[in-house]
């Protein structure tokens, strides 16, 4: 063991008896071993090794609670607490437990404004953001001046022409395209290969190979 670990040990009987009258309230070894280890340094044996001395010099009380000790402070050195004592501080922790939750209310409305002012944007983020945004309008108000000011709009009429011509010519691609595949499917009857293979050997190229749909009527 070495001089500070004996050392702690040493002072374990004083340390685990203040922190008993401090808290007065049952904890197993472990519990204490817990709690103490770091800010003392004490090992697990003795902390163990220093309740028991404490509890045989009826310094600190033990009872067993199935297979384990708890030990707590000897209530003897306590003065007597009269019910209207009680009753006081009873009173004293609803009062600090409604101003916990009252300082968490206002906690969690804190941090939802905080979060909601840090997803905002700075003001020079804003005034840039404002410079930005005028140089997007200027560029469409131009870009829609000179589409007014062009003269080579398409009238009505040349609209209601290219349309007559697209419904034409997609008249005429259906109708070809009926004719193709009655065709083929005629040939491919007597055709000892597939469909597939008959397609290559002709060198037909179909709208599907190249991803051509043919438009609705």
């Amino acid at each position: 063991m070495s001089k500070s670990r004996a050392e702690a040990a040493a002072g374990a009987p004083g340390v685990l008896l203040r922190y008993l009258q401090e808290q007065n309230r049952p904890y197993s070894a472990q519990d204490v071993f817990g709690n103490l280890q770091r800010e003392h340094g004490l090992g697990k044996a003795a902390v163990v090794k220093a309740l028991e001395q404490l509890a045989q010099q009826g310094k600190i009380k033990e009872k067993m609670y199935g297979k384990q000790k708890i030990y707590f402070a000897n209530q003897d050195q306590f003065d007597m607490v009269s019910d209207a004592d009680l009753q006081g501080l009873d009173a004293k922790i609803v009062a600090l437990a409604a101003k916990v939750q009252h300082l968490q209310q206002s906690c969690r409305h804190m941090e939802a404004e905080l979060k909601e002012l840090n997803s905002a944007l700075t003001t020079p983020e804003m005034q840039k953001e404002i410079q930005e945004l005028k140089k997007e309008c200027a560029g469409y108000t131009e870009r829609l001046k000179n589409i007014k000011a062009a003269t080579n709009h398409v009238t009505p009429e040349e609209k209601e022409q290219v349309y007559r011509e697209k419904q034409k010519y997609c008249k005429e691609w259906r109708k070809r395209k009926r004719l193709a595949t009655e065709l083929c499917d005629a040939i491919l009857e007597g055709y000892p290969k597939s469909k597939k293979q008959f397609f290559e050997e002709v060198g037909i190229e179909t709208d599907e190979d190249y991803n051509v749909t043919l438009p609705d009527p």
